[in-house]
């Protein structure tokens, strides 16, 4: 047999093999224009950068007691669209605390100043996909924050560690129109017992303690959210009520926001902003979050 024979046998199963293989691969999908949404959503089961038109979100003059967060969030983001170097941020802390709500209302602010930046929600259990979608966004002019909503990782887990260069952008660096935030409701991103078993169990423990923490280290500004007193949640009370406009007498609606609080147990922004919820709903009002 000549070996052009051979070849002209080979090719059908050459063919055969290159089209399974790209059954196989995975193929991303990203909108031909990334310059005309707030935001998008990678759907990950799609492989598609999905946009988001109009995020809802309330203003900063809603959100009561973080104001030294307010600052924090806001000084840096507004670096980092104006062109600037700025930080990943960790904003960590306790649940319902107003830390995915607060770079909501950051990001409008932004937008209301002028300042064109878009944000790129990524789900934590999608990260390994950050790489490709980082390949993109860095090809456009505009800025983008890429954002992971309750990022954290058990004790099974080790998809951390690829977290840690795309952070740092390894050898070519974070690209310069790309920042990552991240909201947690812990401050390393890993659960305590997982940080003392390396203690207990490594042969140098706090090499071993290191490595799990050191996730955290890469961003450079860590936002701490703590759970609020009566005082200041009966304030995010106050502010709903006049935000929304509702016909009620508040020092009613205060006492019956402490009774929704203690059913709760909790004393929180969210906790606070679901009795509104719950209020509008028994005037018969629907609430409107970008309404001014």
């Amino acid at each position: 047999m000549t070996e052009k024979n051979e070849l002209e046998l080979l090719a059908p199963m050459l063919t055969r093999m290159a089209e399974a293989l790209e059954r196989i691969a995975p193929s991303y999908q990203f909108p031909d224009n990334l310059e005309d949404a707030q935001g998008y959503i990678w759907e990950a089961q799609l492989r598609k950068l999905q946009k988001i038109e109009e995020i809802e979100r309330l203003p900063l003059s809603c959100l009561e007691g973080i104001e030294q967060q307010k600052q924090q969030l806001l000084e840096n983001s507004r670096a980092f669209a104006k062109g600037l170097r700025a930080n990943n941020a960790l904003l960590w802390g306790a649940r319902g605390t107003g830390k995915s709500s607060l770079l909501k209302a950051v990001h409008g602010a932004l937008l209301s100043e002028g300042l064109d930046c878009a944000i790129v929600e990524v789900q934590r259990e999608d990260i390994q996909d950050l790489p490709y979608i980082m390949q993109v966004l860095k090809q456009s002019n505009r800025r983008f924050i890429l954002f992971c909503d309750d990022l954290a990782f058990e004790e099974a887990d080790s998809s951390y560690k690829s977290l840690k260069a795309v952070l740092e952008g390894g050898l070519s660096g974070r690209p310069d129109n790309i920042v990552f935030y991240a909201t947690s409701n812990r401050r390393h991103l890993m659960p305590r017992q997982m940080i003392d078993n390396e203690r207990g169990s490594a042969i140098n423990p706090s090499e071993a303690i290191e490595e799990k923490i050191s996730l955290s280290d890469r961003f450079g500004l860590w936002i701490g959210f703590h759970s609020v007193d009566q005082e200041t949640y009966l304030t995010m009370i106050e502010t709903y009520v006049a935000f929304y406009k509702l016909p009620v007498e508040l020092e009613q609606v205060k006492s019956e926001a402490l009774t929704w609080c203690i059913g709760r147990g909790h004393r929180s922004g969210r906790t606070a902003y679901q009795f509104i919820i719950h209020l509008a709903g028994k005037l018969g009002i629907t609430l409107k979050p970008n309404n001014d």
